[in-house]
């Protein structure tokens, strides 16, 4: 393999020989990357569950030329959309210029579980309070007795009666604060509400509705922060522009909405391929985009004094390493792997890091060339394919249609066909691989 090349210039066996060396892969995992069906079959898809009919397979690629607090990584994607991970690799690149991403956690790995309690007597509410703080240790007791690594620390009450909005009178919220450490912690935390809900009804009179976890995890934020260099973007007239978008995105919802999908297009390729809830991700990070009563950026960007682009994401990440997916399905466990994370909060940062990346590619395709460039030059790809084109062909199509900004099925059936007359395949491509 040419040390020269780059990762996307490799063709596949020249990327699992890079990925063997640099993320010490074993041959069972390489076999595992090239046959997954082989290594996760339909019996383990009918266990995880119901009304299984089969397998439904996204591609996986790697995102390269990240570095995370001072650390180089390999980060695996999981997404079916086009020059995702091609942009996201590129602002890495851009990034590493200036140190990279640093990413810190500002929590600890902090959950919260939520008991709903109604109906309490009128003539027990004025001391149901005090009287369930007063009991506080036996339920965290309670709360405990299931679970060894995941610990429930502390208990807080909060009140909610809001006549405008709630026709349902007034309700106790008791909030369970859980250390979830390398864990998501959905499911401990779960059995944790449901083991302290009988004792709570019998300290209050009341009666128990809902007890689950919330996925709003404002106890587990991640701050991530880099710097663009002006010289690397085209000059200051390209951060101004960036400047412009990003204050349109602010200020926007409409516009915010798109803004953040494309900051989640990083974040849930990752999350997908290391085996999270990234619908619990994305719940989380929506909720803290309107804190404010609005919905806005989840990033902020600026201008440094040296003239170069800062940015920065702050967003809730509960991700896990241990439990749940993480543990059962090869193509996870191996991603990680590839990822080479040891914590959770590592693969927090990790997340984080590739979402700013994503938005700062994506932002600035679209104050330079236009989102659709570069985007329908990946996208020529898959038409040549649709189109018919095998081997070398696939290329040859989808510059030819991405030249002429004319990337449709009938026009690449038309140069395949051109192709073919010139008999171009005995030449120049292999029509048959």
């Amino acid at each position: 393999m040419d040390s020269k090349k780059k990762f996307r210039e490799m063709d596949r066996s020249e990327r699992l020989n890079y990925l063997r060396k640099e993320a010490d892969l074993s041959e069972r995992d390489i076999d595992t990357i090239t046959d997954p069906n082989a290594a996760f079959s339909f019996d383990n898809a009918n266990q995880m569950i119901e009304n299984t009919i089969g397998i439904f397979s996204l591609p996986l690629g790697i995102a390269t030329k990240f570095v995370i607090n001072a650390k180089e990584y390999l980060i695996p994607m999981v997404i079916e959309e086009p020059s995702v991970i091609a942009a996201a690799s590129n602002a890495a690149k851009i990034a590493s210029q200036r140190g990279g991403f640093t990413a810190t956690n500002v929590d600890e790995a902090l959950m919260i579980g939520q008991v709903q309690l109604v109906s309490i007597p009128p003539h027990l509410s004025r001391s149901t309070i005090k009287k369930i703080l007063h009991h506080k240790s036996e339920l965290l007791n309670l709360a405990n007795s299931n679970s060894r690594s995941v610990i429930a620390r502390d208990l807080q009450i909060k009140e909610i009666e809001d006549k405008s909005q709630n026709m349902m009178g007034k309700m106790l919220i008791i909030e369970l604060l859980v250390d979830t450490k390398d864990a998501m912690g959905a499911n401990v935390i779960n059995t944790m509400c449901e083991a302290i809900s009988p004792k709570l009804e019998v300290l209050t009179g009341g009666k128990v509705i809902v007890r689950i976890l919330s996925n709003y995890s404002t106890r587990r934020l991640v701050r991530c922060k880099a710097i663009f260099a002006r010289d690397e973007l085209g000059g200051e007239a390209i951060v101004d522009r960036i400047l412009y978008a990003y204050a349109f995105a602010y200020s926007d919802p409409y516009r915010a909405v798109t803004h953040n999908k494309g900051i989640m297009n990083g974040i849930d390729a990752v999350a997908l391929a290391t085996g999270q809830d990234f619908r619990a991700i994305e719940a989380a990070a929506h909720a803290y985009a309107a804190r404010d009563g609005t919905y806005r950026s989840m990033t902020r960007w600026y201008k440094t004094n040296d003239g170069d682009l800062a940015g920065e994401l702050e967003l809730p990440l509960a991700v896990g390493t241990v439990g749940g997916v993480v543990s059962v399905h090869p193509m996870t466990k191996l991603a990680i792997k590839i990822l080479g994370v040891k914590s959770a909060k590592e693969l927090a940062a990790v997340l984080a890091a590739v979402g700013l990346a994503q938005n700062f590619a994506a932002m600035k395709a679209l104050v330079s060339e236009g989102i659709q460039a570069g985007h329908m030059r990946l996208h020529a790809r898959n038409i040549a394919v649709l189109a018919g084109a095998r081997g070398n062909l696939i290329k040859l199509v989808a510059q030819r249609i991405a030249d002429e900004k004319n990337v449709n099925v009938h026009r690449a059936k038309e140069i395949i066909a051109l192709m073919t007359e010139k008999n171009l395949n005995n030449n120049t491509y292999d029509n048959n691989k």
